[in-house]
């Protein structure tokens, strides 16, 4: 299993600089494979990737000397990158999926990042070498232990950050008994079959009026000014300060489920169709259930257990748990859920409900069946 640590880095003004021209010198040497490949191929050549960097290694010495001014994989990986690519371009057309060309990075538009080799670079206590720069500072040292494959170095907003990846070993934990379905929304970010939630913190909308001040200004100020590249770095910074926020809680809260249950149902998402509720897009967009169902699906593996996706089209807000009885017009607005079976009359909370509904029919589709009708699926084998 291949992990990634992104560690913040605090370089002085000097590695600042090395960075950026790293950076450059990586987006430069895009730019030019990609030229020279779409050159290639529209003379009916058959460029590869290999054959690209050994023709730029011929004229790169006499033609672009400032690229040795940084570590040599700012000029190798591109390459290889590009060659990625245009091989998933490629696939997509034979396999009828939609992929994109590749495309020329501009400097205001693009991420500037660079990758590292792992014979590239050195980690110290709180620190990373690289080549023809020396030691780097880091906020934390890396969490996990095993092959260190490469690392990439990306800027976002003001600051400078390392994503290191790492080869672990693929010992799966102890199987976990206990069983728990999830229910996802936007009232309430998650609800568990056990009773418990996970507020919604609505980050987005809490910051979208310092954020649409800072847009507002951003437009105002003149192109090309120094102040319109202030107010730029500033829409940045709050974009970023934005999802950190997010992402810490859903870690927090994928890591949680993923250590204390083995089993855990959840329910398949088209999140594609929700984007297009013009209505609810953006509040889909700021609770990221997309990012929280990715992450809870690799922590619940990681640790052993086993995900259960349940059909999207399963009516788990209509059914009563209890007994079966189908509410077909519940709204929105229905937070209570009242079951009108004269044998049951159960009502309570409609997430939680639909949480446990969700529960049984992960049970069903694994064979479980008599664990769900007998109720023991959040309490344990």
């Amino acid at each position: 299993m291949i992990k990634a640590h992104k560690i913040r880095l605090h370089p002085t003004e000097e590695q600042n600089i090395y960075f950026a021209k790293a950076a450059g010198t990586a987006r430069f040497v895009w730019n030019w494979a990609l030229a020279e490949w779409n050159r290639q191929h529209e003379a009916g050549e058959k460029p590869t990737a290999l054959k690209l960097k050994k023709q730029f290694n011929e004229i790169r010495r006499k033609a672009f000397p400032w690229t040795w001014e940084v570590t040599k994989n700012a000029c190798d990986q591109p390459f290889l990158d590009l060659g990625k690519a245009w091989a998933i371009y490629f696939d997509g057309q034979k396999n009828g999926k939609r992929r994109g060309r590749p495309k020329f990075k501009t400097k205001k538009r693009s991420k500037p990042s660079f990758y590292l080799a792992n014979d590239q670079f050195e980690l110290g206590d709180h620190r990373l070498w690289i080549p023809k720069l020396g030691w780097v500072n880091l906020a934390e040292n890396l969490r996990f232990k095993g092959k260190i494959t490469g690392a990439r170095v990306t800027k976002t907003a003001d600051w400078w950050f390392v994503s290191i990846t790492v080869e672990l070993s693929d010992q799966a934990s102890e199987q976990k008994p206990k069983r728990v379905g999830v229910d996802v929304g936007l009232n309430r970010l998650a609800t568990l079959s056990t009773g418990e939630g996970f507020e919604n913190q609505k980050f987005l909308k809490t910051a979208l009026k310092k954020l649409r001040q800072a847009q507002q200004h951003l437009s105002r100020c003149k192109k090309g000014s120094k102040n319109r590249e202030k107010a730029r770095r500033k829409v940045a910074r709050l974009h970023y300060k934005i999802t950190c926020l997010r992402n810490d809680v859903l870690h927090k809260l994928t890591t949680q489920i993923a250590k204390s249950y083995g089993i855990v149902g959840i329910e398949s998402l088209h999140l594609r169709g929700l984007m297009k509720n013009r209505c609810l897009a953006r509040s889909f967009a700021d609770a990221a259930l997309g990012s929280l169902l990715t992450l809870l699906t690799s922590k619940v593996t990681h640790n052993g257990g086993l995900v259960v996706k349940v059909d999207r089209l399963f009516p788990s807000s209509q059914l009563c748990h209890q007994c079966g009885w189908r509410w077909h017009d519940i709204t929105l607005a229905d937070r209570l859920f009242v079951c009108q079976n004269p044998n049951c009359l159960w009502q309570g909370d409609r997430d939680c409900n639909a949480a446990t509904n969700i529960l049984k029919e992960a049970l069903r589709l694994v064979g479980l069946n008599d664990q769900a009708a007998l109720g023991t699926g959040s309490d344990g084998a």
